[in-house]
């Protein structure tokens, strides 16, 4: 999993980032916009006017066109990855190499037959 990916910072990173997850053994890969809710944000853009003072309102820019010009958006279906042109950008980029790298397979059916839930302490009984 990226994440997160920030746009015009990390998301150049994406093929290389693939690549060494496929080397490290990864079969999928998946990944996040980066979000900023609430208390996030006036501590992610005070980091990033610190570190990086001379991308820092390109990179607010752009987070905010992924955002319909605000900072976070929490509606379902877009939260993760944004919408627009740079969304969509990033998008395709991670598909493309993901299928070139074959990282894009669909995921194996998860076994929970072996998992037994924790008793818990205190003898508190499950509800269900």
């Amino acid at each position: 999993m990226m994440a997160p990916i920030v746009p015009g910072l990390t998301d150049q990173e994406i093929p290389e980032l693939l690549a060494a997850a496929k080397e490290a053994g990864a079969n999928g890969a998946g990944y996040v916009m980066l979000r900023l809710p609430w208390a996030v944000a006036p501590i992610f853009t005070d980091w990033l006017k610190t570190h990086f003072p001379l991308k820092a309102d390109r990179i607010e820019g752009l987070i905010r066109s992924l955002r319909g010009g605000k900072l976070y958006d929490a509606s379902y279906g877009s939260r993760m990855r944004g919408e627009g042109a740079y969304a969509a950008g990033v998008e395709q980029t991670f598909e493309l190499f993901s299928k070139k790298l074959g990282l894009n397979t669909p995921w194996e059916s998860l076994d929970t037959s072996q998992f037994t839930p924790p008793l818990l302490p205190g003898g508190q009984l499950r509800l269900f």
